[in-house]
């Protein structure tokens, strides 16, 4: 099964939404902004990514810059943010079975289709 999770204001997340729907695949949807991940979802998705927490950080968000820039941080305590603030989560990200990748641009969800 494929799962986007997805953040409608975005404009790069809704491009990650319309490539899946032209592809004709069948996909679940998670608006992780209504239905925020847990820490444990967060380590999921993260694993399948093949990331550090901290990739997957939009550390251009004044919620970023804010509290926690220029700050040692430990992964437990990024993913702590990332489940307090899901704002801060990179978007689209797309995974399929055990491959992910975060769509930027999203035409990056094509190669995991």
């Amino acid at each position: 099964m494929i799962t986007i999770y997805h953040n409608p204001r975005c404009s790069k997340s809704r491009q990650g939404l319309q490539i899946l729907e032209e592809s004709g695949v069948h996909f679940e949807t998670i608006k992780y902004l209504e239905n925020p991940l847990t820490k444990t979802e967060l380590e999921h998705v993260i694993n399948i990514l093949n990331i550090k927490p901290l990739d997957l950080v939009r550390q251009g968000e004044s919620i970023w810059k804010e509290n926690y820039k220029g700050q040692e941080l430990s992964d437990n305590d990024i993913l702590e943010a990332l489940t307090k603030h899901p704002k801060l989560i990179e978007r689209p990200i797309v995974l399929n079975k055990n491959e992910g990748i975060i769509g930027r641009p999203p035409e990056n969800i094509k190669s995991i289709l």
